[in-house]
Formats: C-alpha cells, sequence, structure tokens
C-alpha cells in the first residue's frame, strides 16, 4: 500500500479506481494518503466501487460517517457529462466547474476505508489491501443543476467548513 505522499506532479485528473492523494484523519492530526477513488457497494447490491455517496441514511454508509472515517478530497476543478450527445461529435460532451477561473483550491467532504480485495482490472488484479475513498454528494446548485441535475459535490472552500465536516458530530 503507497502510503506516502510527498512532491506529486501535477494530475490531469482523477478516475474511479485510481490512486489520488486524501487527508484523512488519524487520532488528532490529519495526513495524506494515496487512496483509489471508490467504496465497497453494498452487499446486496453489488457492481462497481461507488464512488460518490448520495444517500447518507442508509445503514451501509453509517459506519463511515464517524469522523475517523472521514476525509477531504482536495481539487481545484470537476467535470460532468453533459445531459444531451453534443449533435455533431454525437458524443456527451465534458463540462467543467470551479470555483473561479484562477482554480483555487478546494475539497470534497469524503469517507474511507481499508478493503481488503482485488482491485483494477480482471486481467491484471491489484491485491488488497487498498486504501479506498468516495466523497458525498448533495442536491445541485443552480450552476450544476442543468448539467447534472441529481446531485453535486459536497465542496468545502474554507478552512472551518474542513475541520467541521472532519471532527464534528455526524448530527
Amino acid at each position: 500500500m503507497n502510503r506516502y505522499v510527498g512532491n506529486l506532479a501535477p494530475m490531469p485528473g482523477v478516475f474511479p479506481d485510481y490512486p489520488a492523494p486524501v487527508i484523512r484523519n488519524i487520532g488528532d492530526a490529519d495526513e495524506m494518503v494515496m487512496m483509489r477513488w471508490g467504496l465497497p457497494p453494498p452487499p446486496r447490491t453489488g457492481g462497481p466501487p461507488v464512488t460518490n455517496i448520495r444517500n447518507t441514511s442508509s445503514p451501509h454508509w453509517r459506519m463511515w460517517l464517524k469522523p475517523e472515517s472521514r476525509c477531504l478530497v482536495p481539487a481545484n476543478s470537476f467535470a460532468e457529462y453533459a445531459p444531451e450527445p453534443n449533435p455533431e461529435t454525437k458524443k456527451k460532451d465534458v463540462v467543467w466547474f470551479a470555483l473561479n477561473e484562477t482554480r483555487p483550491l478546494f475539497c470534497f467532504a469524503g469517507i474511507w476505508t481499508t478493503f481488503n480485495g482485488d482491485r483494477g482490472t480482471k486481467s491484471k488484479p491489484i491485491p488488497g489491501p487498498h486504501l479506498v475513498y468516495g466523497f458525498l454528494t448533495t442536491s445541485p446548485n443552480a450552476v450544476l443543476e442543468p448539467i447534472h441535475p441529481k446531485a453535486m459535490p459536497v465542496i468545502l472552500t474554507t478552512a472551518e467548513e474542513r475541520d467541521v465536516w472532519m471532527r464534528a458530530p455526524w448530527g
């Protein structure tokens, strides 16, 4: 398991099941580690790893909502596919979002755990354990709703918001 995160080269993007730097709680401190994007799905549903968690009232996610399982996923922008295909290309365009044109750093509110199974492809499985994460979503704001009407990531922009997410009781 790659736990050390030194000076990373710029990452042009982060994709499901690929490693990315994530900040997690360890006691009274925080630690930046590499984690794979995607939490284990609920056992009855199976399927691929879950990247975005909408239903925090589900018993499956409840155990990871405590501060010791919370994390921050640093980002300066994110993308969603357009709802309809582009008439010229017949493919859905990628629409990018950032806080403003300078793309300042913010964090997604996330949860993490250790997964002991295989990740990667079926032809090249990577045995665990793996540190894995997903981030929480909420109702979309007016900017994102036309592109993704179901949800958007929970975005934390201030030190106070990040601290409350990492340390406050769930209630």
